[in-house]
């Protein structure tokens, strides 16, 4: 089942006086079915964080769709966006956003103060994820009080803690070093073992490897896709860095290798700060 379905997605910017136009995204598709575990790469420029933004309902697009399980992102009125956000979305980002005059346990719970939902409730969500996710024994502390480790295992919480349809997550191991960057993608193939539908856009290879399918935006358009099938993550690792080696080759004629041959027809500045997301 199709959870995100992107329609001949296009967006055009125009200069402050309306004298040169720039096409960040040209007729856009594919598709993000339900549990799968997505990874965005590209250069910069490529059109990756126009994507991103729109598929946050930050932005709009020119012309398309963008179907999140079958409600119009484009037709959502400005004053419900905000509690759309909060109610379908998780976001995790590269630099954690985290509130550092709130604890970690009040970050987590932002967006269920902002629903609404009963202190006990609360409670009985936050306990498991917060055991799961190995930061139990430090919701009392405040951001600038643990690592930056810690601090992204607290945004992967707040991200999930609503159960949210899809997590768009925004080079997440960018800040990390080594260790805790492969903790993360653990908490993450974890949580899509789970169930949870996961969009991940990254520069990084190594974390594109523990993705179901990586995609490959060039000017603006999908310009390739590599599909985990049996691969170990080694081996996904380096069908990436095949791929990425010949998207950088600028000469004509340049062919992917047979393992990685293209594949068109298969239309199957980051994110705002999470106080911005989650409140207007």
């Amino acid at each position: 089942m199709s959870i995100l379905k992107v329609k001949n997605v296009s967006k055009i910017y125009t200069t402050r006086f309306g004298s040169t136009k720039v096409q960040a995204l040209s007729n856009m598709n594919f598709t993000v079915e339900q549990g799968e575990y997505v990874a965005i790469m590209g250069e910069s420029g490529s059109g990756k964080t126009t994507l991103l933004n729109i598929l946050a309902s930050l932005d709009r697009p020119t012309s398309g769709e963008v179907l999140l399980n079958g409600k119009n992102l484009t037709s959502i009125k400005e004053k419900e966006i905000s509690a759309f956000r909060r109610d379908n979305l998780g976001f995790v980002f590269q630099d954690f956003n985290l509130l550092d005059n709130f604890s970690l346990k009040d970050n987590i719970l932002l967006p269920l103060v902002l629903q609404r939902k009963p202190v006990a409730e609360m409670e009985e969500r936050l306990t498991p994820i917060a055991e799961r996710l190995g930061i139990a024994q430090l919701l009392e502390k405040y951001p600038y009080e643990v690592s930056g480790g810690q601090k992204q295992r607290t945004a992967v919480a707040r991200a999930i803690i609503t159960s949210p349809q899809l997590i768009l997550a925004d080079e997440p191991t960018g800040a990390l070093d080594s260790k805790a960057s492969a903790g993360l993608l653990h908490v993450f193939r974890e949580i899509n073992r789970d169930g949870q539908t996961i969009l991940m856009v990254t520069h990084s290879t190594n974390a594109a490897s523990h993705a179901d399918r990586i995609m490959f935006i060039k000017d603006g358009e999908v310009f390739h896709q590599l599909y985990r099938g049996n691969l170990t993550n080694e081996q996904l690792y380096a069908r990436i860095s095949d791929t990425l080696t010949v998207l950088a080759q600028k000469a004509e004629g340049a062919q992917f290798p047979p393992e990685c041959q293209f594949n068109r027809t298969d239309s199957g500045a980051g994110l705002q700060k999470a106080d911005e997301m989650y409140v207007s």
